[in-house]
């Protein structure tokens, strides 16, 4: 049986960044039936511009949007950056709003951050609003994450690591 595909989007502008570990951690977790594709950097998405939404999209948008589309679930492991999601990630997901590659897409969202309450509300506004589809047991917020999660990619707070199962079992049954 083919495994369905994962399509996870780091929001960190960090190497190394505590989101994109906790990705390889669920990864790791799940890839025994999925397969997992992590996009690591955002910026290699070109600056939005509505004039190029529709005609004359640039390549790497274009790719972008294939990936989201054939994807079975989608993934989004950001931190908040004053109060926000950061710039890279509302960009990408700026290009995807005149499309309907996110419609009845199944969605999980982490925001892991010092706070982050702020930001997974911005973010769940803004996939409500490009129609993705995500339960409460399908959004996890990780807060004080640098203290949860070593350099390694270990988790190193029981709490964290029971919540992040629950979160995968979650997200499993989302997408089927």
């Amino acid at each position: 049986m083919k495994q369905k595909e994962i399509f996870a989007l780091n929001g960190s502008a960090s190497q190394n960044s505590s989101n994109f570990r906790l990705l390889q951690v669920i990864e790791a977790a799940m890839s025994e039936d999925y397969r997992f594709s992590i996009m690591e950097d955002l910026a290699l998405l070109p600056h939005f511009q509505t004039e190029l939404t529709d005609t004359n999209t640039p390549a790497a948008v274009t790719h972008f949007r294939q990936r989201i589309a054939e994807a079975a679930g989608v993934l989004i492991c950001t931190p908040e950056y004053v109060f926000s999601i950061p710039s890279r990630l509302k960009n990408a997901l700026e290009w995807c709003v005149s499309t309907t590659v996110f419609s009845d897409k199944p969605i999980g969202l982490i925001t892991a951050s010092a706070s982050g309450v702020k930001g997974q509300e911005e973010l769940k506004l803004i996939i409500k609003t490009i129609q993705g589809i995500y339960t409460e047991e399908t959004t996890l917020l990780i807060q004080g994450v640098k203290a949860k999660i070593d350099r390694s990619g270990k988790l190193t707070d029981p709490r964290t690591e029971a919540a992040l199962g629950r979160f995968i079992t979650s997200f499993k049954d989302l997408v089927g």
